[in-house]
């Protein structure tokens, strides 16, 4: 059952159940109960949005769950997993921060307890099952946005955190093929263009992909990238957003150069400061993965595989939602519902 059918009643009924709890451990009186762990790969408001999911889940399948968000990166989410197969967990869902040194590391736990990733694959590890949104189609998706912010073609900036994760090179490889007018490409057959590209474009294109800036999740850097980028690119026509503070730094920095409609922003994710830009015209798009989706059918899988039901697949593929002026105030609604069911104690 998709979450969106199990939220009607949800609100009334659970609101004190879920903020009493300890851990979000909604059902952990119940002491035959599995549990399992919600892994994160840092601390954002985009996993406060799976948390809600984890939680619906929680109540829903009757299990026992920790969320646990890794302030500093690997280093940290080695250490709170490790944790975790100490004391017994029956699974975890992991978003892999660097998904090939991870991987031996990873057929540890997975030897260990039930491990699945979730939003990051590692394809190459012995996880069960990924769930998450195609980053690649997604990211085809993204680039259909660009195409009808600056229908007239111009020079495109991709702006990301990093590019070690999977997921991040996949959005930003479905841009680059979408604006270049390149075919289709199969998930797990994905083709990269070199993450120091510069100028990249094609015969018959209207675009030019002048470059990608990476700031390893530093947000002050992440706007120096944007301020950078409209001195270097005196013609620059679009910033491309692909982690979810990249589109409002973008802004940022757009608005105080004097540039709000001249330069236009399409991103990914949900923050409210895009959500407001697009309701007020100053950024296009978004692409949102609906990331309540992704705490709970992590939830769910780790439950079915627990109980003996493997995954048919090695992917489950969850739907992205693109967000633009025609939708954005519906969306808003359901992502601050959302917000407010998985905030951490």
């Amino acid at each position: 059952m998709k979450i969106i059918y199990a939220l009607g009643g949800a609100f009334l009924s659970l609101g004190l159940f879920f903020f009493a709890g300890c851990e979000g451990g909604g059902s952990s009186s119940k002491s035959d109960a599995p549990t399992f762990a919600y892994v994160t790969n840092g601390i954002d408001p985009f996993w406060d949005l799976c948390a809600a999911g984890v939680r619906i889940a929680e109540k829903e399948f009757g299990v026992n769950c920790e969320v646990l968000m890794p302030p500093k990166g690997v280093v940290d989410q080695k250490r709170m997993m490790e944790a975790m197969i100490a004391k017994g967990i029956d699974g975890v869902a992991v978003s892999p921060i660097d998904a090939d040194n991870q991987t031996p590391f990873l057929n540890e736990v997975g030897r260990n307890t039930i491990l699945i990733t979730q939003d990051a694959d590692a394809p190459k590890s012995d996880r069960l099952v990924y769930i998450g949104t195609n980053n690649y189609k997604a990211g085809r998706a993204l680039g259909k946005l660009v195409k009808s912010a600056i229908p007239e073609g111009g020079e495109v900036m991709i702006f990301v955190g990093r590019l070690e994760q999977l997921n991040a090179r996949q959005r930003r490889q479905g841009v680059i093929d979408e604006l270049l007018g390149r075919s289709m490409q199969d998930l797990d057959k994905v083709k990269f263009d070199s993450v120091d590209s510069v100028n990249l474009t094609s015969e018959g294109s209207k675009y030019v992909i002048v470059d990608t800036r990476t700031d390893n999740f530093d947000k002050a850097k992440a706007k120096s990238n944007a301020e950078d980028s409209m001195t270097k690119y005196k013609n620059l026509k679009c910033m491309v957003g692909l982690f979810a503070y990249n589109p409002p730094a973008c802004i940022d920095a757009i608005k105080e150069a004097n540039k709000l409609g001249a330069i236009k922003v399409c991103g990914f994710d949900e923050q409210d400061a895009l959500l407001q830009a697009i309701v007020e015209g100053h950024a296009h798009g978004t692409i949102s993965q609906q990331p309540w989706e992704y705490g709970y059918e992590s939830i769910k899988m780790l439950k079915s595989i627990y109980e003996g039901k493997q995954p048919e697949n090695k992917y489950f593929e969850l739907p992205f939602l693109v967000v633009d002026q025609s939708n954005v105030e519906s969306f808003w609604a359901k992502k601050k519902e959302m917000a407010e069911l998985g905030k951490q104690d």
